[in-house]
């Protein structure tokens, strides 16, 4: 294909997606994207995002300057990322990496930002390329491209159709129906507590700042987050600052009805769970606006074989969704944009055919994206080791480590 002749449809307006479709119409190609929601503000629910160096890499490629700085203002530090147990006895603390690498940069470490914000700062510049109310239907392959269709009735025609469209991908039940996604035999609770004067009066370190994971002998723990960008908007409310914390628990420790629960009620249930625990952390949970309790069943994607590459692919999770511990659903789908970018600016380019630039995008993603899956599945067996002897074990590991890290610390200063 010659400069200026490739036309990409992506499906989907989520982190993935827009961050292909921002790389892309800065490269000079032409892109649409067709989101479901009907406006933009249809999806203000989300927490503080974790964006490791991939993802930060991927975004930095991807946005026009402006943005990329809109980005970069809009996060705030990691702060350290401790393991604790129940009683908020430490068991080891890692520096956040913009410690390790002072000198690398803004896309050498990782950052924190509220989904909401990010997502707002990706729909920067994209008026003329977001359309909202198109809810995808189904595709049909022409000999001169792509037809998608919309339950609207309308329809777009394009060369190559990219499917990101999340976890139930309309676009992937068409094209790989072979995809599974299993349940992972696991729930997250999300919650979130507003830090207000009150709340910052009692909540005390280590849970007042950066990142805590709660691990206890049973079958579930519980991560801390703070996210606070109040130091930078004096007055600010809101998704500026707060706590979120995620309680993932087994399917087994839970009542049959937990999908019937309001959130004040799951706010109790998770009470009722950690009644022997810290008791800063038992109000934390308490004080949860219940407004903000999200539950989510944790499925992660069943390994894929490769398969004959064509105009059509997915990325994010709409092909290898994982679970949410660790962090690494979003900064996967933000490393599936850029790898995916620059195979469609070769082909935009002339260097290569569709089928190899889809194809040598796939083999990398089909990679890196389900070595993440495994690894958050693994993260997410760790946590719930429920046994004594496991989590006595698995303490003792980490005390081990924290000891060796803080003697090498020691040994460099």
């Amino acid at each position: 294909m010659s400069g200026a002749s490739l036309k990409v449809l992506v499906v989907g307006g989520g982190i993935g997606g827009l961050c292909l479709a921002q790389g892309l119409k800065r490269a000079g190609i032409d892109v649409a994207v067709y989101e479901r929601d009907r406006t933009r503000d249809d999806r203000l629910e989300g927490y503080r995002i974790h964006i490791d160096p991939d993802g930060a890499k991927a975004l930095h490629s991807c946005l026009p300057e402006k943005v990329w700085a809109e980005f970069t203002a809009g996060t705030v530090d990691l702060g350290s990322f401790r393991f604790l147990t129940e009683g908020l006895r430490e068991l080891m603390e890692l520096e956040p990496d913009a410690h390790r690498v002072p000198d690398g940069g803004p896309t050498s470490r990782s950052h924190a930002i509220d989904r909401v914000t990010l997502r707002d700062i990706l729909l920067t510049g994209l008026d003329d390329v977001l359309h909202f109310g198109k809810k995808f239907e189904r595709y049909e392959r022409t000999p001169d491209g792509v037809v998608a269709h919309f339950a609207d009735g309308s329809t777009a025609t394009g060369d190559v159709l990219i499917g990101a469209d999340g976890v139930g991908s309309p676009v992937r039940g068409q094209y790989l129906p072979q995809a599974e996604r299993v349940d992972t035999d696991a729930f997250g609770i999300g919650l979130k507590l507003p830090l207000t004067d009150e709340v910052r009066a009692w909540l005390r370190p280590p849970l007042s700042t950066g990142r805590c994971m709660i691990m206890a002998p049973a079958p579930y723990f519980l991560s801390v987050s703070v996210f606070d960008r109040s130091a930078e908007r004096p007055g600010s409310s809101g998704d500026d600052a707060y706590v979120g914390t995620a309680f993932v628990v087994r399917r087994g420790a839970c009542p049959a009805n937990i999908h019937a629960l309001d959130g004040a009620e799951l706010i109790r249930l998770v009470g009722r769970m950690i009644s022997g625990w810290h008791p800063d952390l038992r109000r934390l949970v308490a004080e949860s606006d219940p407004g903000s309790a999200l539950l989510v069943p944790y499925k992660t994607s069943v390994p894929l074989k490769p398969w004959q590459s064509t105009n059509i692919t997915l990325l994010g999770d709409a092909v290898h969704s994982m679970s949410p511990v660790g962090g690494m659903g979003g900064n996967t789908a933000l490393r599936d944009a850029d790898e995916l970018r620059g195979q469609l600016v070769r082909l935009d380019g002339g260097a290569v055919s569709t089928e190899q630039a889809i194809g040598a995008y796939e083999t990398a993603m089909l990679d890196y994206g389900f070595a993440a899956v495994r690894k958050a599945l693994r993260y997410q067996d760790q946590g719930l080791r429920s046994g004594t002897i496991a989590t006595s074990l698995s303490r003792a590991s980490f005390r081990a480590m924290n000891g060796m890290m803080r003697r090498r610390a020691r040994a460099r200063s």
